[in-house]
């Protein structure tokens, strides 16, 4: 239903209702004006017939039917005469007004008063007199169906100014309903041209706001997600590279723990087998050297290999490679304490989370140690609601200081920071890292047990210092 066929019939509604009321006020009123006049003009006729009559009826009955015959109707009484017997004698002819003509019976019974009769009695007669309100109902009618009648056509014509006037009222928005609808198929660049009407114009303006804002919207989302076509292909570059990094990196540790690393091993027995032999001989002390140097290579070595990469890893686990770095760790730095929790709950990781996990811890302990001064730090990997965390925190100077010790590196998140919190959004995950009251800072690692493929939310609000 449009809005200007609801106001019309409002308004249609409104008139109705008032017209019945005026109506309704006018029968009551003509209502006690028929009751009044017949009723008064029965008591009237009932006087005047008591008054007149007398003489005729001392006469004799013949005397008052000539009487009566002669006098012929009095107003809306209808006058009878009957003789001792009952009989009737004589009826007042029929009122010429209006002949032949009657109301409809339900609207003289809304009317018509309560039957009257008057009675006046002789010897040997007796006469009635009877109200009659079926000429007066009779004019009601025709007053009230000429009022109806003038009703009904100012109903029609206020109803079709109404019409009229609320179809210029609310015209422009009919031209609102068709933006909408334009907007609602698709088209965004449908525009409402200057609408008469304060309200009309008002809601012109706000539409033609709201489009420009909405297509302001799209174009920002349309490059949101170039962008983000963008990122997700070169987080899947970074990512292939990062896998052939990493098999270079187990290649070239392979080769030099397997193939090196013997090689040096038998350098070492062999001039160990001539110092033995040599002992005291320059030959000898030339052997001891090799096999000493050949010894201090095999260290260096072993040293770069879990740089390179975590053979430990590959072989025994998360925790066993964790262990193997913290052992590392205080071995190289004597004053260094590392608590260490790994509780996975039996959880498979897969290669990928396993050593970006591995690459954290090593990447958060370097950190502490070269630019935060830690003496104390505390690792700790566990599963929490469907995710794997990662907390390191230690004792250093925290965030201010170190970036003002090595502002080059850290002014914007240090490089090996920044390639952490790529890898592991990669994985769907988050990397935080921020100060630790009363000093020192926290590292926090998350990323969820199930691959996902679109960065997750930031769990600021799920792991608690």
């Amino acid at each position: 239903m449009t809005l200007r066929l609801m106001i019309n019939l409002i308004v249609g509604a409104l008139t109705i209702f008032f017209l019945l009321a005026v109506i309704g006020l006018e029968l009551r009123a003509v209502r006690e004006s028929v009751h009044e006049e017949v009723v008064a003009a029965n008591r009237v006729a009932a006087q005047l017939l008591d008054r007149t009559t007398g003489r005729y009826a001392a006469q004799g009955s013949p005397a008052l039917l000539a009487f009566l015959q002669g006098m012929g109707r009095v107003r809306s009484n209808d006058i009878y005469l009957y003789d001792h017997n009952g009989a009737e004698l004589y009826r007042s002819p029929p009122s010429p007004y209006k002949t032949g003509r009657d109301a409809p019976r339900w609207f003289g019974e809304i009317l018509a008063p309560a039957p009257t009769m008057h009675a006046i009695t002789f010897d040997d007669c007796r006469i009635e007199v009877h109200a009659n309100a079926s000429r007066a109902i009779l004019d009601a009618w025709d007053d009230l169906t000429q009022l109806a009648a003038g009703a009904l056509g100012v109903l029609l014509l206020i109803n079709a100014c109404v019409f009229w006037l609320v179809g210029r009222a609310v015209r422009p928005f009919a031209r609102i309903v068709g933006a909408l609808q334009s907007l609602r198929q698709g088209r965004f660049d449908v525009q409402l041209p200057a609408l008469t009407g304060h309200e009309a114009a008002a809601i012109g303006l706000a539409f033609n706001s709201m489009v420009r804002e909405l297509q302001t919207h799209m174009a920002t989302e349309r490059r949101a997600m170039r962008a983000e076509s963008q990122l997700s292909d070169s987080r899947e570059l970074t990512r292939w590279l990062e896998r052939h990094v990493e098999e270079e990196r187990r290649m070239i540790a392979r080769e030099l723990h397997d193939e090196f690393g013997q090689s040096v091993t038998a350098i070492r027995s062999m001039a160990l087998s001539i110092a033995r032999r040599n002992d005291a001989t320059e030959t000898g002390q030339a052997a001891n050297l090799i096999a000493q140097e050949a010894s201090r290579l095999y260290e260096a070595m072993h040293g770069i290999i879990p740089r390179l990469t975590p053979l430990i890893l590959d072989n025994f686990g998360l925790t066993e490679a964790l262990a193997d770095l913290v052992e590392r760790t205080c071995k190289s730095q004597p004053a260094v304490v590392i608590d260490t929790r790994v509780d996975l709950a039996q959880a498979d990781l897969g290669p990928e989370v396993t050593l970006t996990f591995y690459r954290a811890a090593q990447e958060g302990v370097t950190n502490a140690l070269r630019h935060g001064g830690a003496r104390h730090l505390a690792l700790s990997v566990v599963v929490q609601d469907g995710q794997v965390l990662m907390r390191l925190r230690d004792d250093g100077q925290g965030l201010a200081r170190a970036s003002a010790c090595a502002p080059a590196e850290l002014a914007s998140g240090g490089y090996g920071l920044r390639w952490l919190r790529e890898r592991v959004q990669g994985l769907g995950g988050a990397v935080t890292l921020e100060d630790s009251p009363p000093r020192g800072t926290q590292l926090l690692v998350c990323v969820p047990l199930v691959p996902a493929t679109a960065p997750a939310r930031l769990y600021a609000g799920l792991v608690t210092p």
